[in-house]
C-alpha cells in the first residue's frame, strides 16, 4: 500500500473500516440462497485427498459479477463405511423429489437422526446467510479498533449483546443463541470457497484458489485456555466460548493492494426480534451494492444502474407474487435511504420489459478506495 493510501485509511478509521474488495466482490455469490437458480443441489464428493461436502453455484454468463463459485466443507476423519452411510442419508434426504431445495431441506432434515450430518448440511445449504455476513462485517470492524491487523480477539458476550439478543436473570444469553453464534463462527471456519483467483473477465487461464473466510486459532473457557473441541461442539452441544482468537483469511487488498471499501463504524447489525434472517433484505441489499461498487465501479463515485432481474435474485425475492416482492424490495430502498447509505433510487425503463434501478450512493457512507 502507498504511503498516501495508508494515511487516507488511517485517517478515516476512526468513522469507517475498510473491506477486502475480493471478499466484498464474491460474498453475494459465496451465499447465494437455496432459491437462486444458479445454485446447485449439495453433493458428496470424494477425491485422493479426502471426503468433500460441496454446493456449486454456476455463473451466469450475462453479467460479469454472477461469477462461479464452490463452497465446501472438507470432511476430515472420516472412514469408508461412514462415507457410504452418509450417502445412504443424504439420499433420503430426497431434496430433488421435494418440489424445491428450500422445502427439502426443512422437511427432510428432520429425518436424520444424526445431529452432526443434520448441522452440516444446514451449514453449507445456509452458508453466509444475512446473519453470518453481519457477524463477518463486525469482525472487519474489530480489526479496525485493534490496530488494523488481521488477526484478531472476539469476545463471545459484546457480539451477542451487538447482535441486539436480550440477557436472561443471571446476566448471560440463551443457550440456543449462545450455540447459534458458535455454529456460525464454525461455519465461517471450515467452509472453504473455491473461485477463479482473478474473477474479473479478460484474465487468461485464471487460477482456482480455495481459501476460507476465516480461521479460529484460540479460544478461551473461563478467562483461560481450555480443553474445547470446536468442532464437537458446532455438530453437537450447545457450547460457546467466551473469546476467540480469528484471523481473517482475506485481508490482502486492505494490507497490500489498496483494494477495499469503507464501511461506517455505525454498521448496525441487530438482528430484528422474531424475524428469520433469510429475510433480512436490508442486509442482502447493502452487501450486494457493496460487491457492484467493486464490480462496477461508480459512476462520479455515486451512481450505480443495476439490472432490476439481478436484484431480486440477489435479494432471494424470487417468489412467484410480483407485487409482494416489488414491495419489500422499495421498503428496503427505503431503510437504506432513512439510515444514508442510498440518497436516492429510481426505476428505469429497459428492453423486452426488464428494468432498471439507477442508485445513488451515498459517499459518505460507502466508498471505494
Amino acid at each position: 500500500m502507498s504511503t498516501s493510501a495508508s494515511h487516507s485509511l488511517w485517517k478515516t478509521s476512526t468513522a469507517a473500516f475498510p473491506v477486502d474488495g475480493q471478499l466484498l466482490m464474491l460474498l453475494p455469490r459465496a451465499g447465494a440462497s437455496l432459491r437462486n437458480p444458479d445454485v446447485r443441489s449439495p453433493m458428496f464428493r470424494s477425491d485422493p485427498d479426502g471426503y468433500y461436502l460441496e454446493m456449486r453455484v454456476e455463473a451466469d454468463t450475462t453479467d460479469s459479477s454472477e461469477v462461479a463459485i464452490t463452497r465446501r466443507v472438507p470432511l476430515d476423519n472420516l472412514t469408508e463405511e461412514a462415507w457410504y452411510q452418509l450417502q445412504d442419508v443424504y439420499a433420503q434426504l430426497n431434496l430433488a423429489g421435494s418440489g424445491s431445495l428450500e422445502k427439502g431441506l426443512s422437511q427432510g432434515l428432520t429425518q436424520v437422526d444424526d445431529r452432526r450430518i443434520q448441522r452440516l448440511l444446514n451449514g453449507v445449504m445456509t452458508f453466509l446467510n444475512p446473519r453470518q455476513v453481519a457477524i463477518l462485517l463486525h469482525l472487519y470492524a474489530l480489526a479496525a479498533q485493534q490496530g488494523q491487523q488481521p488477526t484478531l480477539t472476539l469476545q463471545s458476550n459484546d457480539l451477542l449483546e451487538k447482535l441486539g439478543y436480550t440477557r436472561t436473570k443471571d446476566g448471560g444469553f440463551a443457550s440456543k443463541l449462545r450455540s447459534q453464534l458458535h455454529r456460525d463462527l464454525v461455519a465461517l471456519h471450515r467452509t472453504e470457497l473455491m473461485f477463479s483467483h482473478a474473477p474479473r473477465k479478460g484474465v487468461a487461464n485464471p487460477k482456482i484458489k480455495i481459501q476460507n473466510i476465516l480461521k479460529i486459532h484460540d479460544w478461551e473457557v473461563g478467562g483461560k485456555a481450555k480443553k474445547f473441541d470446536i468442532f464437537h461442539a458446532a455438530d453437537y452441544t450447545y457450547e460457546l466460548a467466551d473469546s476467540y482468537t480469528i484471523e481473517l483469511q482475506f485481508f490482502d487488498g486492505i494490507s497490500r493492494s489498496n483494494d477495499y471499501l469503507l464501511f461506517p463504524h455505525s454498521f448496525n447489525i441487530t438482528q430484528r426480534l422474531g424475524n428469520t434472517t433469510k429475510n433480512d433484505y436490508k442486509t442482502r441489499l447493502l452487501v450486494y451494492l457493496a460487491s457492484r461498487m467493486k464490480w462496477d465501479n461508480p459512476q462520479d463515485g455515486q451512481y450505480m444502474i443495476i439490472s432490476k432481474q439481478y436484484l431480486f435474485k440477489n435479494l432471494d425475492l424470487l417468489g412467484s407474487n410480483s407485487s409482494r416482492n416489488n414491495q419489500i424490495f422499495w421498503r428496503t430502498i427505503e431503510e437504506l435511504k432513512q439510515e444514508q447509505y442510498l440518497l436516492g433510487a429510481q426505476e428505469l425503463p429497459g428492453k423486452r420489459k426488464i428494468n432498471s434501478i439507477q442508485f445513488q450512493i451515498n459517499p459518505e457512507m460507502l466508498r471505494c478506495s
